[in-house]
Formats: structure tokens, sequence, C-alpha cells
């Protein structure tokens, strides 16, 4: 029998160029399977009065360690909550441990704090392996949307530390991949560019929204090398959200250096809202990629 957490009310954040509003909403539950247990908002970071939290389903101990898949919301860096995220089960049938990660929002702290917090959760999960019973040579880390884009960062950075400020002293940092769900990456693209383009992006960049060297160093797109992670894109053609055309080039970017990729297109897709039968046949794409690869064998 499957355990339930009920998340009854929670903290939907909202936010504006300058403020956050607060809403009470309600979550469906996280359900995991009989011998998993979970750590609800462990801290994995502090800045200043803020606590980064992340909700932790941790394999079966007797099994040995555990690949583990860290899942970032989306939300144009601007709104969206941890709690939202609620299906798991392809990697919970797989044996897999999942982090669930919240991060600061605009509201809260422009560019870079996002990709600094993931970071940070992400150097949490490789100095505490041991003790969470996970293998740090099956990290996957994966969002949509803005998430995309923070997984993509957290992951293309390797030991690059220039984010890692809040967070020092951890090396070998190396996420095994990378599921990229219609993210962004090239943001200032995303504010200005010639195809559709969104407030959130100036509004993340904060006082540095001009600054297109500053947003190139907060773009994925810009830290793609030939020993980038194994990377999953999927990204719908008919997103008007987040431009297609990003995905097309990071996945060429990949393809040129030699990194081991793989690009679904959904023909008609919109932003994230594709097909039940789609969504599945995107689940198993994604398992089997990560299956596929040299540290799951």
């Amino acid at each position: 029998m499957k355990k339930k957490i009920f998340f009854a009310i929670c903290l939907f954040v909202a936010a504006n160029t300058s403020a956050q509003t607060d809403t009470t909403v309600t979550f469906k539950p996280v359900e995991y399977p009989a011998g998993y247990t979970a750590q609800l908002n462990v801290v994995y970071a502090k800045v200043k009065d803020w606590d980064g939290r992340m909700d932790l389903y941790l394999a079966p101990k007797e099994k040995g360690p555990a690949a583990v898949v860290i899942n970032i919301h989306g939300g144009g860096w601007n709104k969206g909550q941890k709690e939202s995220q609620t299906g798991f089960n392809t990697f919970f049938k797989q044996g897999f441990a999942v982090a669930n990660v919240g991060y600061r929002l605009t509201g809260q702290a422009t560019a870079p704090a996002a990709v600094e917090d993931i970071r940070c959760a992400l150097i949490y999960l490789v100095k505490n392996a041991a003790a969470l019973n996970i293998d740090p040579n099956k990290i996957v880390i994966m969002g949509g949307s803005a998430g995309g884009h923070l997984a993509l960062m957290g992951g293309l950075l390797a030991n690059d530390h220039r984010f890692d400020g809040n967070c020092p002293g951890v090396e070998n940092i190396k996420v095994a991949a990378i599921i990229d769900k219609y993210g962004i990456t090239d943001v200032w693209d995303w504010g200005y560019g010639k195809n559709v383009t969104s407030k959130s992006a100036t509004r993340w960049l904060g006082d540095k929204a001009n600054d297109q060297k500053f947003a190139a160093s907060v773009s994925p797109i810009s830290y793609v090398t030939k020993n980038s992670p194994p990377t999953f894109i999927v990204h719908g053609d008919a997103d008007p959200t987040v431009p297609y055309q990003q995905s097309v080039e990071l996945h060429k970017k990949f393809k040129e250096v030699g990194v081991t990729t793989e690009f679904i297109t959904v023909e008609g897709g919109q932003h994230g809202k594709f097909e039940k039968e789609k969504n599945s046949e995107v689940n198993k794409a994604i398992m089997k990629f990560i299956l596929d690869l040299p540290n799951f064998k």
C-alpha cells in the first residue's frame, strides 16, 4: 500500500517586480511506495533570513545507495512552489530517490539567486550522499520551463564555482544526466529576441536587465562543452511562452561537441500542455534515456 503525504495548505507565491502576494492553495498528495521515507522541508542552504528547503523521498536502505532525481519547478522564476510537483511515480518505480527543491523567486531576489540556490541544493546532496543513501554518481537534475533552465545551469556548471558562494568547499560536482523540459536556454533572447519574449526574463535580471554579458552568464547555452552531462530535451513546437528554437539551438550545440543528447519535439505542443498519451511517451523516453547511460548500467 502506498503512503500518502498530505500538503493541506501551502504558501503560493505570486511575484511581481517588487513584491509578493500570498494565497492559500491545496495540493494533492505526493504518493510514494512502501519502504520509502520522506523528509520534508529539509534546509539545504541559508541566505540571510531565507532558508532554502527541499522535500526528500528516500529509497529503502537495504537496496543500497539509490539514484536520485532533483526536481525543479517552473514559473518564470517569479512564481511557483515545490509542493505543486507531485508526479514522481516514473522514478519511484525504478527505485530512485527524489529531491523536490524550492528556490528564491524574483520577488525575493533577482538573478543569479535561483541559480545559486539550485547549485546549493545539488551540493547538499553530494555532501550528504552517504547519510541520505544516494549514489553521487547517479544524480539526475530535471525541471520544466524556468525549472528546465535551472536544471541546465545546475548541471552544466559542473565544477565552475562562480555561483557557489553560499555553499563553498565541494569538488567533483557532476550530474549523470540533465532532463530539460522546454527550458529557457538564452535569457537575453527570451527578454529581447526576435521570437517569443517575456518580461519574466527582464524582471529576473533585475538591475542587470540591460547587461547582455551578465545575461549570458546565467544562460545555459553559454556553458555547453564536450564534457557536459548527457542531456534530454523535450519542447513543443507551438510553445507560446518559451521559444522552441532555443531548444533547437541547444540540441545543435550538444551535437556539435559530441555530448550524448536526445531531443523530442512535440508537434503542436504548447508550453508543457501535452496530451496525456504524449506525456506518457515522453516519461518513458526520459527513463530509457537515463537507464541507457553508462552510470546506470
